[in-house]
């Protein structure tokens, strides 16, 4: 009797273990499968913004190695109004990333052109209210008291900006809508392609032609427009059959609805963006205010190469739970969540460790100068510290883009940065005169205080109602069924 209970309770005992065995395989085998589809959307998605930034940085770059004035010029218009206007197209074209992704998910492939159609005209309409900004950008900042000789270096490089504004509200949509049906290996293509293009013909420009800023403007808008052509060619010429028909008047419906999403989008990541550019800003009033802002804008641009990369699991996270929402899988969204936390976690920390290694010597890829060096190693700390918090406060927001919380981010961001970091830096450097890095550090704050609600809200999110609000969205959003007899992408992939 003994014998035979031991006997049993070792069956049981080896069929437990077997079943572990077994959930231990098919949660290994889920994680990979879900890594796999992340990084198919994450790897072009990250190397279309660190070489689309990389284009603005080879400018930088040729523009140090020749003035002093004109690399604060340059770095005072981009980290201020070329940043904030960069910010609002990319935010209003995280609307298309939320609605395609959501359709596609729902497969309702037909939406996704007409989404495209309509992310344009309103885009477009956005982008024109901005260039008067631009026009008098120089005027605007000495108007605030910036140093006059830098200013009026911005009134002779204004004008290449706009072109190079409208060039992004095409290539942000044009990116978001093939990376919502997995057809962005085309993107990451096409963005090394552009930066090299940019690099040659930044260097033609500059060094052989000795045009100088204005060189490395025009190679930057060469690069950019290269990118937007390369696109319409592949939408445009039958590689998108299934979610691209052709134009469309249904592209003139629903505008004002796409545009509360798109502007709500649009303060969200505006709100982010300029809060950086914040700090170049009160750069300008420091004593030495060439050093001062270059030093910060080569900070601010290292830090933007690693949010690059979060950006794009940012654009992962976004995918994923628009994809899983339209589909109405809930569990899916929560498992896909994790793991891309747990990815960008793993890379924030590598980029933060080399930031602290090498410090101020990165600062002579983009200037000669060992003042600015200086500058620069002294800030390496904070800026390994900005690194670390924002390791996890993308994949947030991009999580609630892909589920269209945009309003609610807008609200948690302009409370957390406005409200208490600017606030807390401006008490730093005024009150406790730590200087600028005490009003980077007090900013920091605010960035931890933001991701900290993010991370509540998104935990707390009940994600079976937010299927049931995606179901109600495509339907009220939906105007044309698919053609019958018409073969999905899904069904392709399956033959």
């Amino acid at each position: 009797m003994s014998r035979g209970g031991g006997e049993m309770e070792e069956r049981l005992l080896n069929e437990s273990e077997t079943e572990q065995r077994r959930e231990i395989l098919y949660l290994r085998k889920k994680i990979w499968t879900e890594v796999g589809k992340m990084w198919r959307i994450a790897l072009p998605s990250t190397l279309f913004r660190v070489t689309s930034f990389g284009c603005i940085v080879v400018a930088q770059a040729f523009i140090g190695h020749s003035s002093d004035t004109g690399i604060a010029a340059y770095a005072l218009l981009q980290t201020t109004f070329m940043r904030f206007v960069y910010g609002i197209m990319a935010g209003m074209s995280s609307a298309t990333e939320t609605l395609c992704g959501q359709a596609y998910g729902a497969q309702q492939y037909h939406m996704m052109g007409i989404y495209l159609q309509r992310s344009w005209i309103v885009d477009t309409f956005i982008a024109t209210l901005f260039v008067p900004f631009i026009v008098f950008a120089g005027p605007i900042l000495r108007a605030l008291g910036q140093n006059v000789e830098i200013t009026e270096t911005v009134d002779e490089i204004y004008a290449w900006v706009i072109p190079y504004l409208y060039s992004i509200v095409f290539t942000m949509t044009m990116q978001m809508y093939l990376q919502a049906q997995m057809k962005n290996a085309i993107i990451g293509v096409l963005s090394v392609i552009a930066l090299v293009l940019d690099i040659a013909v930044t260097w033609w420009c500059v060094s052989v032609m000795g045009m100088g800023i204005h060189g490395a403007l025009l190679g930057l808008n060469v690069s950019s427009w290269s990118m937007v052509i390369a696109e319409f060619v592949y939408v445009f010429g039958g590689w998108c059959p299934h979610t691209w028909t052709g134009f469309s008047t249904a592209a003139f419906v629903d505008l004002i609805p796409m545009l509360k999403l798109s502007v709500t989008s649009g303060f969200m990541l505006c709100l982010e963006y300029w809060y950086t550019s914040i700090l170049v800003l009160m750069s300008g009033y420091a004593k030495d205010a060439n050093i001062a802002i270059s030093a910060f804008a080569i900070c601010q641009y290292i830090y933007t190469w690693e949010l690059n990369i979060c950006l794009g699991f940012f654009g992962a996270a976004c995918v994923r739970v628009a994809n899983e929402l339209g589909k109405g899988d809930a569990d899916a969204v929560k498992f896909s969540i994790k793991v891309v936390l747990v990815v960008s976690a793993v890379i924030g920390v590598i980029c933060s460790a080399l930031c602290l290694a090498f410090g101020g010597q990165i600062s002579y890829l983009f200037s000669d100068s060992h003042a600015v060096s200086d500058a620069v190693a002294d800030l390496s700390i904070v800026l390994s510290i900005s690194i670390i918090l924002n390791i996890i406060q993308p994949i947030l927001s991009g999580v609630a883009i892909g589920a269209g919380m945009q309003s609610m981010v807008a609200i948690v961001n302009l409370s957390t940065y406005y409200a208490v970091g600017v606030p807390l830096g401006v008490l730093f450097i005024w009150v406790f005169h730590f200087g600028v890095k005490g009003l980077w550090s007090g900013m920091l704050v605010g960035v931890a205080l933001q991701t900290l609600i993010l991370c509540y809200v998104i935990y707390k999110t009940d994600w079976e109602v937010e299927v049931k609000k995606t179901s109600e969205r495509m339907k009220a959003w939906s105007l044309t069924l698919q053609e019958p007899g018409a073969i999905s992408p899904r069904d392709e992939e399956r033959k």
